[in-house]
């Protein structure tokens, strides 16, 4: 039963640390297809922190904002909720920093060509060029566990979004009566190291180049990434080719959009490092 004390009062650090491991016991267990129930789990942290299910639910919900923004996967159900209590950071922070290896994830395995061609494919959202400033507790979360430097040094995630795109390159000829062009696809990172500026050669239907960067992430669809010298090089010099493909949710089954050139057109571009040097 609810403590009718505690309504409409803000959540203590002990509360908040309990429903941070509780949202993330749950995550664990929807990543590894295990079945939990929500309800469940609610009624005992109610029933240990005396807070009301509708409250339990909103601060779940605040939990996913949070990861979103953190580029970390979400549990289904709770959609995230931006309202945050700013004690809310601190929990989560105190929580990854004890739990690192949560910040990677292993890779799918390659998946089969059945698998390749029932990737989702769908719309690139849209770039908010007026977002309002983040709250500063975020902001700091955000520079400890940033997700674009995470997902950028993540050698494995980077290789398997690669991989399957190029599978699902070679599959999409082949099922297009183009095996012929299917067998030219090439993995050029793989193959030839990085530096051409994308990662895969392929191809449209009439033998055209298709130069397509590869950019993958364990996070949701809007979630920040990297984009080299030499990859916006190359998207200005062949517009025509150049294609970013954007995987998102790797840690589930991944889904898909693609960007054209010219790529300010659709995201926002920061300047984040400079070159050093002394002339």
């Amino acid at each position: 039963m609810a403590d009718q004390s505690k309504i409409g009062t803000d959540w203590s650090d002990a509360e908040l640390d309990a429903i941070v491991a509780d949202y993330f016991d749950m995550l664990h267990a929807e990543l590894a297809g295990q079945a939990y129930v929500k309800a469940h789990h609610s009624a005992a942290l109610m029933e240990q922190i005396g807070r009301t299910h509708r409250s339990v639910e909103f601060k779940h919900m605040n939990i996913s904002a949070v990861l979103v923004e953190l580029g970390l996967p979400i549990i289904r159900g709770y959609k995230p909720k931006p309202n945050y209590q700013n004690a809310i950071f601190g929990a989560i922070d105190r929580y990854l920093s004890a739990h690192r290896s949560l910040l990677i994830h292993a890779p799918m395995a390659a998946a089969g060509v059945a698998e390749v061609q029932a990737i989702w494919e769908e719309a690139a959202p849209s770039a908010d060029f007026s977002r309002s400033p983040r709250p500063e507790g975020l902001e700091r979360l955000i520079r400890k566990f940033d997700p674009v430097e995470r997902d950028f040094r993540n050698r494995a995630l980077g290789e398997a979004g690669e991989e399957r795109v190029f599978e699902m390159e070679r599959a999409r000829l082949t099922s297009a009566d183009r095996p012929d062009l299917a067998r030219k696809v090439r993995w050029v990172s793989k193959e030839d190291g990085d530096g051409a500026g994308y990662d895969i050669r392929s191809y449209d239907l009439t033998g055209a180049e298709r130069l397509i960067e590869v950019k993958t992430t364990y996070g949701g669809a809007k979630t920040p990434f990297f984009i080299t010298r030499n990859e916006k090089a190359v998207s200005d010099e062949r517009p025509d080719a150049f294609r970013l493909y954007r995987l998102f949710e790797f840690a589930r089954a991944p889904r898909l959009f693609t960007l054209a050139p010219p790529l300010e057109k659709t995201l926002v571009l920061d300047a984040e490092t400079w070159r050093a040097g002394f002339g």
